[in-house]
Parts: structure tokens; sequence; C-alpha cells
């Protein structure tokens, strides 16, 4: 009887593993079906709102063309003259300001498309005229954060950009150590 029990048991017990896996996994989505936008975190959204960089600019940002909240921040170990410092100022706060008026406008309309899936009332045709806008909105802001970057470039020498490399851990020479755009002042 014992070894009946046994086996019954051990059969049971090793089954098991294979039942806990046929369930299905939840989704990685599981939970955002309540968000107000569902494309945007409340993060996200807070980030567009505030014109936060968001990893726009990593192109630049990676190949040694500094960003200017990142300047501003390391501004004392830069040892960045009064005049870089106001430029920097001006030039993060032109970005902020630009790019928190393109944040709003790309939640607007991903609330929009978000109504039309709500709804049920997408269609292919208004999908594709939506999504073009949402990409145009999307281009413009990583634009007005690229650029920022090329213009941090014009206001630090050869040596304050090599030296930005080395404190956010970009390491040494790269591939625009070779004076691709950046200026001596």
């Amino acid at each position: 009887m014992h070894r009946i029990v046994n086996a019954a048991l051990l059969c049971v017990l090793g089954a098991a593993p294979f039942a806990v896996a046929a369930q299905p996994a939840p989704s990685p989505y599981a939970g955002e079906q309540s968000r107000e936008i569902k494309a945007l975190s409340a993060q996200e959204v807070d980030d567009y709102l505030a014109g936060r960089g968001m990893g726009f600019a990593r192109a630049a940002e990676l190949n040694r063309y500094p960003g200017p909240l990142h300047v501003l921040e390391l501004a004392d170990r830069l040892a960045l003259s009064a005049d870089q410092k106001a430029r920097t100022q001006t030039l993060r706060g032109e970005v902020q300001s630009r790019a928190s008026v393109l944040g709003k406008a790309l939640i607007e309309r991903e609330a929009a498309l978000d109504r039309l899936f709500a709804s049920r009332s997408i269609s292919r045709e208004r999908l594709k005229s939506r999504l073009e806008d949402i990409a145009k909105v999307q281009g413009e802001l990583r634009r007005v954060h690229l650029e920022a970057h090329l213009a941090q470039t014009e206001i630090l020498t050869h040596a304050q950009i090599a030296q930005y490399a080395e404190l956010r851990g970009y390491g040494g020479a790269g591939p625009a150590a070779h004076d691709a755009g950046s200026h001596t002042h």
C-alpha cells in the first residue's frame, strides 16, 4: 500500500512543474490597460512635458557631442568660463522649452490615437494618418535634442569635450576626437 501511495505522490509531485509551466505567462503589458494613454507610462508623460531628453540624442552623446544639461551638471569640473556657462544655460532653456511644447503635442496625439482604438473607430486610413502625425512630432522632438548637442559642441573647447567624455564614462579617444565640428574657444 505504501508503494502505491508513494508512487502516486511521486507522479503528482513530478507533474506539478509541468502543470505550472503549461499556464500561460502574463503579458508584459498586464496592468497597463488602466493607463490613461495606453502607449505612454506616467514617467514618459512627465518626461515629455518637462522636455527631458529621454535618450533622443544618444547618437550625438555617444559620439562626443555633449548635451547642455550634462555640461551644466559638470560645469565646475569642465572649468566653464562665465560666457560658456551663460550660453549653455540659455541653450538648455531653449531646448527644454521647445521640447516640452513638442512633448505636449506628442502626448495629445497619442491620446487621440488611444481614443480611436478605445472607441473601436480606428481604420487603416485613420491609423496611417495618426501615425504619420505622431512620427513627425517625434522626429521634430529628436531634432531639437540633437541640435542642442551640435550647438553645445560649438560652445566648448576640444579639451573640454574630451574631458566631458571621460567624466561621462565614455573613455579616451573616440570617433569624434578628430575635430568633427568642435571648435576651440
